[in-house]
């Protein structure tokens, strides 16, 4: 068994390099972030980079140690740093108002727009001017969910690593290749040249969901450009897709906020893509 880690004390240089992460300019330059939360460690602990571990630090307190002894374990095994913390540390590294005993710090994972391409993905998410970092965590679990093989944040969009970002994507950061800082022109023009068909999603596009379902128009390599949750899409990013398609309201609400109609679209695609003479089924490996 490994000895127990030394409580580590709040004015240590770990803790204060742990804090300066929540700032996005000291994740940039150390290239480092964190992820809060048993779920997130968890996953972070099982990923790896060019067979480097992902998770390379830990701060936990002694009750959260003990009931997630398997997480810190998987850590350990991971080779990350592992430090025994009290509620007063895990409060000063955290952003969440009530943190849950695990702060991880992460190596970046994101990949560079020419591998994802290089894999010849059959469905992604393309976030083009998305800035409130919720939406776009939520966005990349539903993503995930949906078995989609690529989300490409453009150069646009919010940092992949904000905090609340990572905390919305509930672990599915680490499940699936994410390109950032790809404009949305290059992006679009990447994906056209592998083969994938580009729709924009707007409320107020020319075409409907359900008209493209029953037209059997979305069993072929898709990419979902999604919008800024405020005002959608640019026209001009707009006329760089194959089709403008929205999600029709059959109801009396207003519309979808982003997240929602990111789902609907990806779940939608991951359907017909499943469907018989589609060009994959979002269970294979």
């Amino acid at each position: 068994m490994p000895a127990a880690p030394e409580l580590i004390s709040p004015r240590s240089p770990r803790v204060a390099a742990a804090r300066r992460l929540a700032r996005r300019n000291f994740r940039g330059k150390e290239r480092l972030f964190l992820a809060e939360g048993p779920q997130a460690v968890r996953e972070a602990a099982a990923h790896r980079v060019d067979e480097a571990a992902t998770l390379v630090e830990l701060f936990a307190t002694a009750e959260a140690a003990e009931r997630y002894a398997d997480i810190v374990g998987d850590a350990r095994a991971a080779g990350a740093r592992v430090h025994l913390a009290d509620e007063e540390v895990i409060a000063d590294i955290s952003t969440t108002v009530t943190p849950q005993g695990l702060v991880g710090i992460c190596r970046f994972l994101d990949t560079p727009f020419e591998e994802i391409l290089a894999a010849r993905p059959k469905l992604v998410a393309v976030l083009a001017h998305v800035r409130d970092p919720g939406n776009a965590g939520t966005v990349l679990r539903c993503a995930d969910a949906a078995g989609a093989e690529a989300v490409v944040l453009t150069d646009a969009s919010v940092d992949l690593y904000n905090p609340k970002a990572v905390r919305a994507s509930v672990g599915s950061l680490f499940h699936l290749p994410v390109a950032v800082g790809v404009p949305v022109e290059a992006a679009v023009q990447g994906l056209k040249d592998a083969g994938v068909r580009i729709l924009a999603a707007d409320g107020a596009g020319e075409d409907d969901l359900d008209d493209e379902l029953d037209k059997r128009t979305m069993g072929g390599p898709t990419a979902w450009v999604f919008g800024n949750e405020a005002w959608g899409l640019p026209e001009e990013t707009r006329a760089l897709a194959d089709a403008v398609v929205r999600v029709p309201i059959h109801g009396k609400a207003e519309s979808l906020n982003l997240a929602t109609a990111a789902a609907v679209c990806l779940y939608a695609s991951a359907r017909a893509q499943r469907a018989s003479g589609g060009c994959r089924s979002v269970t294979d490996s």
